[in-house]
């Protein structure tokens, strides 16, 4: 085997053990941080961190001298071939600067949570997760509907609108703020996404918030705590028939956990 075809192997050979340990690092570091949460559902990660831990004995072993006897006439074929395709070597070399690119930047830049940009891509509340029946006696202990993530009450306000049946059952949600479409000068949604696998398939749910002039105090994608009781929305504007209507709005810090599963 000629040394130019050889360095040209070695080369390849060398470009995919790079771009193995820069996946493994960033999966590790992601995991190691918590913030690999930003991704895929929790219940992933301990299978994505062996698959990288598999990854890392594969990439030991690729470092274990190979015997070249017996094989010299096919690689030196197969490198003759290779070589003499100009796109080959272009689309290999454009995809390790990419591939490395996307690896550096997962642990350099830090992770973002998905925003109100996502949620107007997508319909709030059109996810059939939401179509899980919420039993009224689920709500019937005092004091349990507090303790309802925004999750538990989009499904309830798609099975129900009757006012009466929010009657005394207080809600404390925490999302980011969503402007409602229909009226954003005076309704907002206390909004959540909702991951079954990754980040890709997350869905936007929200909960109606009727507070007027909410802009001169909030700013779309803060993360609010609001505390009330539901009623008949007073908005004409709004679609929404029942909304949140707040005794106390307040800022609040992202949650580590910002994704509802």
């Amino acid at each position: 085997m000629s040394p130019r075809h050889r360095t040209r192997r070695d080369w390849r050979r060398w470009n995919g053990i790079a771009l193995t340990a820069a996946t493994i690092v960033a999966t590790v570091w992601l995991a190691t941080t918590n913030q690999l949460l930003l991704y895929i559902h929790p219940r992933y990660i301990v299978f994505t961190v062996i698959m990288a831990a598999f990854g890392l004995v594969f990439l030991v072993a690729s470092f274990v001298p190979r015997s070249r006897h017996g094989h010299d006439h096919d690689h030196e074929t197969q490198d003759e071939a290779s070589a003499s395709s100009g796109l080959r070597r272009w689309i290999t070399a454009s995809a390790t600067i990419v591939t490395a690119a996307i690896a550096l930047a997962l642990v350099i830049v830090p992770p973002a949570t998905l925003t109100s940009a996502t949620a107007d891509q997508r319909e709030i509340n059109s996810t059939n997760v939401l179509d899980t029946p919420q039993s009224a006696d689920a709500v019937a202990p005092a004091g349990a509907s507090e303790r309802f993530t925004v999750r538990d009450w989009a499904s309830l306000l798609r099975q129900t609108s009757d006012p009466v049946f929010y009657s005394g059952k207080p809600a404390d949600v925490v999302g980011f703020v969503t402007p409602d479409p229909d009226d954003p000068e005076n309704v907002f949604y206390v909004s959540r996404f909702i991951i079954t696998c990754c980040a890709v398939d997350a869905q936007p749910i929200g909960v109606p918030v009727y507070l007027p002039d909410w802009t001169s105090s909030f700013h779309k994608d803060d993360w609010v705590q609001v505390t009330g009781g539901f009623e008949t929305n007073p908005s004409a504007a709004s679609a929404q028939p029942i909304a949140l209507v707040p005794t106390s709005t307040k800022t609040v810090q992202q949650p580590d956990e910002p994704y509802l599963y």
